[in-house]
């Protein structure tokens, strides 16, 4: 068996994929790894230190009511199998009452019963009548409402209405699940001969085999639902009745994935909990739940979470702190003497002020100002040590801190530099995104909070109430920004712009993106206009125009006002709209609400452009593939997203590849497949031909996150090739 390493060094692999390895007679075992275990164990251990209660989750009442009560609400974020935004609508719909519902749930959110979710729903709330295709089917069909969910309920069909043994039931399953098209013919001629025998009519027995199909995109066994839907319960029973502790297990699960922090700091401060920053004073490594006198339970940011702080540097910094002779840090040249030098450098410290996690030491500028002097004689107070020589910290003990202030020289009692400006609230914003990943303390729209409403039409928690094709104008900041080329060879924009009220998609199309390119920059402020689009779950905002938010504040709100409407009148009416202009008013008028006589200045980048007929033939939903003509040397790209569990992730690849069986051509095809933390490119034995169906088909098919690119060129470059 050829072996190799995988990309991350360590872990050892099979040249062979699965299939051939099975056919070698190798017995393969799936190992799911899930982190959600560990957020469970993390919660029991804090909820016992902090409240003194033992907790044993294989023990919880399982009728609890508050949990089904959070459930029902959909506000799942953190809670195994249940927080993505098409369960999160299932499970609200579905208000489940006990746990046979959250097995089922697991069960059917799969690429083959996914169909039959909204029945379920409708039979269970006594919407729909509970019919059985046969009624020899109702023992095995009661508790799922007479809808096929495990692939146990394939098995008891072929036993009810076939006479089937157990052992050739498990083999029907195993031909489905494994598409063997010539296996699935043998057990469909015995099905319906079996069925036949039992005087059960052909037009039924029709009926149930093809119930059987869908199952070959994948379905659950009951044993592997009720273990996913048992721990989906227990990460709720904890959510719903211990929010500050698991929530805080939640942190630490994540806490190397900024954008799931910040997901879970939103969830913070939806249910009332507040995330207190790092504090060089009183953080840990993780995240920790904080308790007040008076009983207030927060959490504390983990140091480790701060991007170029590891472990290690945490380690020295909290065994200083809670050394025999340590306490609480005094001062910066304070700290920096006190911690090792080998695991504690200058950008370790530098991103600890610019988060403000040495606010007690001093002001953020002067801290930075101080440091290279703080590190250098840090560094000397170390070679004396080693060399054995006593230094004036020895002689002297450490310097007590002054009434009001700190030791360090040249502050004076509030910690601040005399004659020094302060860092300005946006550069300390900016830090604190780039090195936490979010912003925790504050919003960098909260200096223009009070003008915005002079100047918008909505904001994004409106938009869900908004008429489709409606025109507003939003305010917010460019959080991201991504380029996409459409088939025509065009290059459009994808833009995430945050407001006060959250974020949301702005699209901009090639032709706008042309007049507008300079205008969309990470971190600016800017006022977009455009239409409001449902097609999707979420809003979307369909760009227009875009201003900069100094250009528009120039101007004046009834100048700007003045000036977005000419432009939009400029591109003309669409979709059958009487008119071009915002018929929304400002959130708030500026005075008697009538526009100042002034100059009217345009917005960078957005010279008027004629009527854009061609936006609308723009594929919705278009993805980064280049035009390339049928025929030319090139490959398809297929991406999964990360953090899919093995068998779901396994499932997917088998059914793209069943998918490229079925449509042979010249087109190499390529998967992009996370593997032990890394990207592993694997190359398909099948070419397919690619047609405007393709990408539809998998996105259809293939229920996972997915990117799907042809990429031109004259080959697949160094990849591996499944055999």
């Amino acid at each position: 068996m050829p072996l190799q390493r995988a990309t991350d060094g360590e872990t050892v692999m099979t040249q062979f994929e699965m299939h051939a390895c099975e056919a070698l007679g190798l017995l393969k075992f799936d190992f799911l790894g899930l982190i959600n275990l560990t957020i469970l164990a993390d919660a029991v251990e804090l909820i016992r230190r902090h409240r003194g209660v033992e907790i044993d989750v294989d023990r919880l009442p399982l009728d609890d009511t508050k949990t089904f009560e959070l459930l029902s609400t959909g506000e799942t974020t953190g809670i195994f199998q249940l927080e993505g935004s098409g369960m999160r609508r299932y499970v609200k719909d579905l208000r489940p009452t006990e746990l046979r519902d959250l097995a089922a749930m697991v069960a059917l959110f799969r690429p083959g019963p996914m169909a039959n979710i909204p029945a379920y729903i409708r039979r269970k709330h006594g919407d729909e009548k509970v019919t059985y295709l046969h009624p020899s089917l109702e023992p095995a069909l009661r508790d799922t409402y007479g809808i096929f969910v495990y692939q146990e309920d394939i098995m008891a069909a072929a036993i009810a209405m076939a006479d089937y043994t157990g052992p050739e039931a498990d083999n029907l399953c195993y031909a489905i699940r494994k598409k063997n098209a010539s296996v699935l013919r043998e057990h469909e001629a015995k099905f319906k001969a079996g069925a036949k025998k039992k005087g059960i009519p052909p037009a039924v027995v029709d009926q149930v085999f093809a119930a059987f199909e869908p199952f070959a995109r994948y379905g659950f066994n009951k044993a592997h639902a009720t273990c996913y839907g048992l721990i989906a319960y227990q990460t709720a029973y904890l959510k719903a009745n211990y929010p500050v502790e698991f929530m805080t297990a939640v942190f630490n699960g994540f806490r190397e994935r900024s954008e799931k922090v910040a997901a879970v700091v939103a969830e913070c401060r939806r249910l009332g909990i507040e995330v207190r920053p790092p504090d060089v004073q009183r953080s840990a490594s993780l995240f920790e739940v904080e308790i007040d006198p008076d009983g207030t339970r927060a959490i504390r940011f983990g140091l480790a979470a701060v991007k170029n702080v590891g472990e290690s540097a945490v380690d020295s910094l909290v065994a200083a702190r809670s050394a025999e002779d340590g306490g609480p840090f005094l001062s910066l040249d304070d700290l920096c003497r006190r911690v090792d030098p080998q695991r504690i450098n200058k950008r370790v410290v530098e991103s600890l002020i610019k988060v403000n996690a040495l606010v007690s030491l001093g002001s953020m500028a002067t801290l930075l100002d101080r440091l290279d002097s703080a590190m250098d004689t840090a560094a000397r107070h170390h070679r004396d040590v080693a060399a054995g020589q006593s230094t004036m910290f020895d002689l002297f003990a450490v310097p007590m801190a002054t009434e009001g202030g700190t030791t360090d020289g040249g502050l004076d009692g509030s910690g601040t530099d005399a004659g020094r400006g302060e860092i300005s609230r946006r550069e300390r914003l900016r830090w604190e995104k780039e090195l936490l990943g979010l912003y925790l303390t504050e919003h960098p729209l909260g200096d223009i909070a009070d003008q915005l409403p002079d100047y918008v039409t909505a904001y994004t928690g409106d938009l869900a109430e908004e008429s489709d094709q409606s025109r507003v104008t939003l305010g917010g900041i460019i959080q991201s920004t991504r380029r996409v080329i459409t088939r025509a060879g065009s290059t459009m924009l994808v833009v995430q712009l945050e407001d006060l009220q959250g974020s949301l998609e702005v699209v901009v199309f090639p032709k706008v993106f042309t007049d507008t390119v300079n205008a969309w920059t990470e971190d600016s402020v800017v006022l977009v206009s455009g239409r409001v689009d449902h097609r999707d779950e979420e809003a979307k905002l369909l760009c227009e125009t875009v201003t900069a938010w100094d250009d528009a504040q120039r101007m004046g709100p009834g100048a700007f006002a003045t000036e977005r409407d000419r432009m939009l009148r400029a591109r003309g009416p669409r979709n059958g709209s009487p008119s071009a202009s915002i018929a929304n008013q400002p959130l708030r008028t500026n005075g008697s609400g009538t526009p100042p006589a002034e100059p009217v200045a345009r917005p960078r980048g957005a010279e008027p452009a004629p009527a854009d007929t061609e936006e609308a033939a723009v594929p919705r939903g278009a993805v980064p593939i280049p035009a390339v003509a049928e025929g030319a040397a090139g490959s398809l790209w297929i991406s999964f997203g990360p953090d899919l569990p093995a068998e779901t992730l396994l499932d997917a690849i088998e059914s793209v590849t069943a998918i490229v069986k079925q449509r042979p051509g010249a087109l190499p095809v390529v998967l992009a497949v996370p593997v032990a933390g890394a990207t592993r490119q694997v190359r398909l034995p099948q070419a397919t031909a690619w047609d405007e169906e393709l990408e539809a088909v998998l996105r259809r098919e293939i229920p996972v996150e997915l990117t799907v690119e042809r990429r031109p060129g004259a080959g697949v470059g160094a990849v591996s090739s499944a055999p």
